[in-house]
């Protein structure tokens, strides 16, 4: 009887000292899970004034994260713009939105700019595309000229 309960400690004793040890072989320390990492999507805008806008979207965190783990930066770069603006910068926090007018079974990512800005919607139509729609959730009738593909 002795015997199983000093090998049952000892045991114990080796799981938990190899869950202290910290990382595991091969991974190196600090390193993110692909989970933690920013999921990307990029695409080029209709511009009335110009030849196009280029957007890219960088979501930290996951559908399933605490909103204060959800954050957002959005890059937008005007094309052959005749007054050459500026490249634009927001972020802040997305939220997860469920249904549309059409869809009430969709997902709907909202980005909320930290200070100005507007506030954007994207569609998720898969897990690499992303669609711009309207505040109301109502998909616009150019709909694949708005999309995002992730990176």
């Amino acid at each position: 009887m002795r015997f199983r309960t000093l090998l049952a400690g000892s045991a114990l004793l080796a799981l938990l000292g190899g869950c202290a040890a910290g990382t595991q072989q091969g991974e190196a320390p600090g390193a993110m899970t692909a989970e933690e990492q920013a999921a990307i999507y990029e695409g080029t805008l209709p511009c009335r004034n110009c030849a196009g806008i280029d957007i890219e979207v960088a979501l930290e965190g996951t559908e399933a994260a605490a909103d204060a783990e959800r954050t957002f930066t959005l890059d937008a770069n005007y094309r052959e713009h005749p007054q050459n603006p500026p490249a634009e910068t927001y972020q802040g926090q997305w939220d997860v939105l469920s249904g549309t007018a059409a869809d009430p079974e969709a997902t709907v990512y909202e980005l909320t700019p930290q200070g100005e800005g507007q506030v954007y919607y994207f569609l998720k139509l898969d897990e690499n595309t992303l669609e711009l729609i309207d505040p109301q959730r109502r998909r616009f009738e150019n709909g694949e000229m708005l999309r995002l593909q992730r990176q």
